[in-house]
């Protein structure tokens, strides 16, 4: 049974930000949720929790512990549970980690296009923002980053792994290279690997944290993205060996902002439904050869990435000035606008593929009546 094959009418009755955001007849292909039903384990657990009237305050430990045992069977990384800290999110966990371990005022670097809350979280205490855009390609560009890095007011980098919104999953070597300009130039390397456990069946996942160097760094993280559990609140902080004591020094609100219902159930998934991912990823890989398929019918054209679930597309072939407002307004259906990636990107939007083979279909559809 296909996980991401769930009926318009089940879906459009979600109070969700995707399905609340826009009228009613706009089909959401927005924001990263993904159209599923919890997994198996998930929902026995949640089953479990009301069962026994589990919701009382957060231990802390479990999704650590789940994470780590996850970390070392899927990408041979070896953690101390012990050592790792939760807190409230990916994007707050950032914003917590350049307060903490960059100085006010200094410069973050990011690669655009990027996930627009990078530029909220690098952008505390009056840190300022340094872009170093990606190539053509949605790979690092090492000139741009050497160069960055370089400059004196520099502190930190956010990178993100795999990207988003190319969905390009960094090589190991291409992570190496990045700890040592880090190392050389003084710069804290910050990465975002929420979206690790959702890459292609023929792709590889190298965590930061795994490659020579990066013992000086720090990864974000949660299981939420992977099984769409963003109502329920939980992340990960974790330092490279050289930082954990500087990690554990953070105040206990960081750890209070979690929640024990987002913890017990992102553990659930990591221990009791590594199938129903591997699933997970052979469909969105599908959605995605689909996507490069039916696309070239409407004038565009796209190629499968390794990572993520979301589809980086130029859309200038359509004509239209804004293409994301132009798409929603005439063909009822809502990408993210490039814009809110780069400001040079206006002719680009970003797909959410995490829906049934049947509303990729429409969406493409309806492309294709905006352009009359």
């Amino acid at each position: 049974m296909a996980i991401l094959d769930l009926d318009l009418d089940v879906l459009r009755q979600r109070t969700s930000m995707k399905w609340t955001r826009f009228e009613p007849d706009v089909l959401p292909l927005w924001v990263a949720e993904m159209d599923v039903l919890p997994p198996p384990g998930i929902t026995r657990a949640m089953r479990h929790v009301l069962e026994i009237g589990d919701l009382g305050y957060p231990g802390y430990d479990s999704l650590p512990r789940a994470f780590a045992a996850f970390a070392e069977a899927t990408w041979g990384l070896r953690l101390d549970a012990a050592k790792i800290m939760p807190c409230a999110d990916v994007v707050s966990g950032m914003a917590v980690l350049v307060d903490a371990f960059t100085p006010a005022g200094s410069g973050i670097v990011i690669n655009t296009p990027i996930y627009p809350p990078f530029r909220v979280s690098g952008a505390v205490g009056d840190r300022h923002l340094v872009e170093a855009v990606l190539t053509s390609e949605g790979r690092l560009d090492f000139e741009a980053l050497e160069a960055a890095f370089a400059r004196e007011d520099v502190a930190g980098y956010l990178l993100c792994n795999p990207h988003n919104p190319f969905g390009t999953v960094h090589t190991p070597e291409e992570l190496e290279a990045v700890a040592r300009l880090a190392r050389l130039h003084h710069v804290v390397v910050i990465s975002d690997e929420i979206h690790g456990p959702l890459v292609a069946p023929d792709a590889t996942f190298t965590p930061y944290l795994s490659v020579p160097g990066s013992e000086n760094g720090f990864v974000v993280t949660s299981a939420s993205k992977a099984f769409n559990l963003a109502a329920l609140k939980a992340g990960l902080l974790i330092a490279g060996s050289e930082r954990v004591e500087a990690l554990w020094k953070l105040p206990y609100e960081v750890r209070a902002g979690s929640s024990h219902l987002g913890l017990l159930l992102q553990a659930a998934g990591l221990d009791n439904d590594r199938d129903w991912l591997v699933q997970l990823n052979a469909e969105i890989a599908a959605n995605k050869e689909l996507l490069a398929s039916v696309l070239p019918e409407v004038g565009l054209s796209y190629t499968p990435s390794q990572g993520t679930y979301l589809a980086w597309v130029d859309a200038s072939p359509l004509g239209f000035p804004h293409p994301a407002v132009t798409l929603r307004a005439r063909g009822r259906v809502a990408f993210n606008p490039g814009t809110d990636y780069a400001g040079d990107c206006g002719q680009w939007v970003r797909i959410n593929l995490a829906t049934s083979p049947a509303v990729i279909r429409e969406a493409v559809r309806r492309i294709g009546a905006a352009r009359g």
